[in-house]
C-alpha cells in the first residue's frame, strides 16, 4: 500500500469529505494504491479504557481495530489524515485512535527509552495532515499558538517516526465562498503527494 488515508469526520455532506473525495480522486489518477480508514464509519471506539490500558506496555489490544489499524500504519509508505479543527485541537475520534494504536514496542508505533520516545514508524516517507476550522487559518496560527503544526505534527507524529510532514489547512470554512472552496478542492485534486 503506497497511502494509507485518516479520515476523522461523521457527515457525509461536510466539506471535510469533499476534501477526502479530491484526495483519493488525486491518488486514483496517479495509480496510487490507498487504503482510507473512516472512524466514523468504521464505528472506531476512541475510549481507552483500564483493559486498553493494562495491556499498553505488552504492546497488546482488545480492540480488534486497534491491530488492523496498527497494521496498516506498519504497510503504509506515506500517511493523509484529513480532520477538522474542534475546540483549536483535533476531535476526541482522532485523539483516541492516536491514544489507542500508537503501541509500545520493537516492530509496533514507538519504543522508550531513557532518552525519550523513538518512532518506529519510519516506513512512512510522507505525512500530510489536511484540516479545516470556522476561525481563520492566520488566527489558527498567529493567536491559537499554532498548535496542530507545533505539537501534533512537528512532536507528535514525528515522535512516531513519521517523516516529511506537512500541515495542509483550509480556515474560515463557515464564512467561505463556494468559488474558495471549489479552488480548494481543485488544489487538493492535483497536489503532489509523493
Amino acid at each position: 500500500m503506497d497511502f494509507l488515508i485518516i479520515y476523522c469526520h461523521p457527515y457525509k455532506k461536510s466539506f471535510n469529505h469533499a476534501i477526502l473525495e479530491s484526495v483519493k480522486s488525486n491518488l486514483a489518477h496517479k495509480h496510487k494504491s490507498f487504503k482510507v480508514i473512516d472512524l466514523y464509519q468504521e464505528q472506531f471506539n476512541p475510549i481507552y479504557d483500564k483493559e486498553e490500558l493494562r495491556l499498553f506496555h505488552t504492546g497488546k489490544t482488545h480492540d480488534p481495530l486497534v491491530t488492523t489499524y496498527l497494521n496498516y500504519l506498519r504497510e503504509a509508505s506515506a500517511i493523509i489524515f484529513i480532520t477538522p479543527l474542534w475546540w483549536n485541537s483535533i476531535p476526541a475520534m482522532l485523539k483516541g485512535f492516536i491514544d489507542k494504536v500508537m503501541k509500545e514496542g520493537k516492530g509496533l508505533s514507538h519504543t522508550v527509552s531513557k532518552t525519550g520516545i523513538h518512532g518506529e514508524l519510519t516506513n512512512i516517507k510522507h505525512t500530510y495532515v489536511l484540516t479545516t476550522s470556522t476561525s481563520p487559518t492566520f488566527y489558527v496560527k498567529l493567536f491559537l499558538g499554532n498548535g496542530i503544526k507545533r505539537i501534533f505534527v512537528n512532536k507528535t507524529l514525528k515522535q512516531l517516526g513519521m517523516q516529511d510532514r506537512h500541515w495542509i489547512h483550509f480556515g474560515g470554512v463557515t464564512n467561505s465562498t463556494q468559488h474558495q472552496r471549489i479552488a480548494y478542492l481543485t488544489k487538493i485534486n492535483h497536489y503532489n503527494f509523493l
